[in-house]
């Protein structure tokens, strides 16, 4: 059996086999352009197949080696890749600068990190392992543009015959003119290998004369300029190439029709859906944040747990019967968890920290959680397993601590308080969660009226208002 044969096969036991089988096929018969930077979402649509377990399958898939897994940081504006990379570690803490919208972005998880699959050529080789290879146009959709842009091949038409007045494939080393006649436009001349822009503002009245303008393309980006105004008419570009590779200067008019086709997009698989998914933690644990890294997130749901009495109940039914009784509550937890697409930061003790994408899963997850530790209950014919419940959401931090990828801020803290409010099974969630409009429908759905209240929580300065979920 071949090392690949062997691969997908190991992958048939670890993933979903009706992922495992989509993902074979997929490398088997997939045209080239379908093998880089998958976006997994849009796999689990085209397939018909549940988005977690594609997740978890690819994850598995790059965990063996059949696929590269890359970190894309996302201009918020035009859906350029500002810098792709193949650990989170490489993330840098500075600005990262879209030449095409003239903008600096700091790297947000939320939605500016795209996290994307390619086939590893040493499973089948592809044109995108060249990139320097591809025809202009497909170097701007699979490798400037995110996967997360909705292009199809009359966008791709529209974009080459009513957006761009001009492209050229410029070899290292090379000169080129390129004789162009100005509209009365908004225009880019933009090159997506070294992220360089110049912008005209084509204003005033048409001439004849022919407007000179000369661009350098070196081996690092050029800082995008202010605005120069030129008038209608003729332009002859001179363009000098003295990168390392090839570069793709191109002339766009920056109208509607460019807003609209790089507008229309479609979700994607996020850096901060990533590390809140079971499977990333469990399989790619040294593979998230270096020591010093400091991830801005600005939400996440947190779910605090802790068994009610537990050293009571280890002196009450004595320690084997304990154990037995807090394995099984941890069992329950954690399937719900994974479930309910969260995931376990760490345990402490006999208490749980988890974190979701949205408050609405965090929200389903604790009244399955109740409803499980009820269930326990009755079949051990005990009252022993209470759990008490607090979800709160807001801003925070990714962060390692003691070599595991962690979350530091004031919404962890407080997530931590409003749990400890708990007294017997009920849940207790703060005013950014039962704003979500989801938790409302479930709640409503459920027929739970919540409580309101004021709470003082230890450590926080001012008192909060909670809500119980009896």
């Amino acid at each position: 059996m071949s090392d690949v044969k062997a691969q997908f096969s190991i992958l048939n036991q670890t993933a979903d086999p009706a992922v495992a089988d989509a993902i074979r096929l997929a490398v088997e018969n997939g045209q080239d352009h379908e093998l880089n930077r998958i976006n997994v979402l849009d796999f689990a649509k085209r397939n018909g197949l549940d988005e977690e377990r594609v997740i978890s399958g690819f994850l598995h898939a790059a965990r063996l080696g059949l696929f590269d897994l890359t970190w894309n940081v996302l201009c918020p504006g035009c859906g350029g890749v500002l810098g792709a990379h193949s650990t989170l570690k490489s993330l840098r803490p500075d600005d990262y600068h879209c030449g095409l919208c003239a903008c600096g972005y700091e790297a947000s998880v939320d939605e500016q990190v795209e996290v994307a699959f390619t086939v590893s050529p040493r499973v089948r080789r592809i044109a995108a392992h060249d990139p320097n290879t591809l025809p202009v146009w497909e170097y701007y959709k699979q490798v400037f543009w995110s996967s997360g842009i909705d292009f199809n091949e009359a966008d791709i038409a529209t974009l080459a015959d009513e957006v761009t007045l001009d492209t050229l494939e410029l070899p290292a080393g090379e000169k080129a003119v390129l004789s162009l006649q100005l509209p009365k436009e908004f225009v880019i001349v933009f090159e997506p290998v070294t992220h360089s822009a110049e912008f005209i503002d084509v204003q005033g009245e048409p001439t004849k004369e022919r407007q000179q303008l000369s661009l350098v393309y070196s081996k690092t980006p050029t800082p995008t300029g202010g605005t120069r105004t030129m008038r209608p008419g003729p332009l002859r570009l001179s363009l000098e190439n003295q990168a390392d590779v090839r570069t793709l200067p191109s002339v766009f008019i920056a109208g509607d029709v460019m807003h609209h086709l790089i507008g229309k997009r479609k979700p994607f698989l996020t850096a901060k859906r990533m590390l809140s998914n079971q499977t990333f933690r469990d399989v790619f644990k040294a593979d998230n944040l270096s020591v010093d890294q400091r991830l801005k997130i600005t939400s996440l749901t947190f779910l605090f747990t802790d068994l009610k009495g537990s050293t009571a109940l280890y002196e009450r039914v004595g320690d084997l019967a304990a154990f037995d009784l807090v394995r099984a509550h941890f069992h329950a937890l954690l399937e719900i968890i994974s479930s309910e697409k969260g995931a376990v930061v760490k345990t402490i003790g006999d208490a749980v920290m988890a974190t979701f994408i949205k408050p609405e899963h965090a929200i389903v997850a604790g009244l399955r959680m109740r409803a499980a530790m009820d269930a326990l209950n009755v079949a051990r014919g005990t009252e022993d397993l209470i759990v008490k419940i607090g979800i709160h959401e807001g801003p925070c931090l990714a962060v390692m601590l003691n070599e595991r990828q962690d979350y530091f801020g004031q919404t962890v803290n407080i997530a931590a308080r409003v749990q400890s409010l708990s007294t017997s099974q009920e849940i207790h969630i703060t005013g950014p969660v039962i704003d979500s409009p989801a938790v409302a429908a479930i709640l409503e759905r459920e027929a739970i009226k919540p409580i309101q209240k004021q709470a003082a929580l230890r450590g926080i300065a001012d008192k909060m208002v909670v809500y119980e979920i009896p």
